[in-house]
């Protein structure tokens, strides 16, 4: 399978059917640092994604701040 991660942007090649922890797990990634999309779906850390497929891992965004009264 092709995984596309951002920041900076590059592909790699998984091998085989894979949990999407355990993918994390390879490529030392924090799971609760990225949104994981297959298509138009977001998927969780437990669900496999076959060869053939392609995910995309986006950086969690989070922050800015209220508005001062």
């Amino acid at each position: 399978m092709k995984v596309i991660l951002r920041n900076p942007r590059r592909e790699v090649d998984v091998a085989g059917n894979r949990r999407v922890k355990d993918i994390l797990r390879e490529l030392d990634i924090i799971p609760e640092t990225v949104l994981v999309i297959c298509g138009d779906d977001l998927v969780t850390a437990d669900q496999v994604v076959r060869e053939g497929d392609t995910i995309e891992l986006r950086p969690v965004m989070s922050g800015g701040r209220a508005r001062s009264r």
